[in-house]
């Protein structure tokens, strides 16, 4: 049976990470920023039922959900808790094969996804995010966050600022950093 072990603050106020018991996904992420974009997905469909769900993101152990400002906590955990209870975790739809980037794999791409690996995306899942790369444009990257990350004030200014200077050091100097 899936239950709810832990929850953890994220730096949005408005975004709790609750941590399961099993592993939901192994290798996949998957966003949902509104109720029509969980519709063929049974899990983000049903947390999406709880009043005052504004979004989901959930990838290996963990789900985050994004309230409304004015929606209490209380509400929503109480709502979520008795939703995973009888949740059957079998009905979560099966990854996906990639077969090819959505982004042509150059050897810059491949650099920058391996910094992003190590040392960003884990640190992002952290705080009950992720982030997904929208395009490479010569030496722009264009990202988007997603989970507690796509509306928290800090990823819109200081973590973006923050990766486009890691790339810098780590990649190549005329790498820039923008949000999708």
């Amino acid at each position: 049976m899936l239950i709810v072990q832990d929850v953890d603050l994220t730096p949005n106020p408005q975004a709790l990470k609750f941590v399961m018991s099993e592993k939901l996904l192994t290798k996949e992420t998957r966003n949902f920023p509104t109720k029509e974009s969980a519709e063929d997905d049974p899990l983000a469909k049903g947390v999406f039922e709880i009043e005052g769900v504004v979004s989901v993101f959930y990838m290996d152990r963990f789900i985050t959900i994004e309230k409304k400002p004015e929606t209490g906590w209380g509400v929503i955990q109480k709502g979520f808790v008795e939703f995973i209870k009888g949740f059957d975790i079998k009905t979560v739809p099966p990854e996906q094969e990639i077969e090819g980037a959505t982004i042509e794999e150059t050897e810059l791409l491949k650099q920058i996804n391996q910094v992003l690996d190590q040392r960003v995306r884990p640190a992002l899942a952290g705080d009950g995010g992720g982030l997904e790369l929208v395009e490479l444009n010569g030496f722009t990257l264009s990202i988007r966050y997603q989970g507690a990350c796509g509306s928290c004030p800090s990823s819109i200014r200081g973590t973006l600022v923050a990766i486009e200077n890691l790339l810098k050091r780590e990649v190549n100097p005329s790498i820039e950093v923008v949000s999708a």
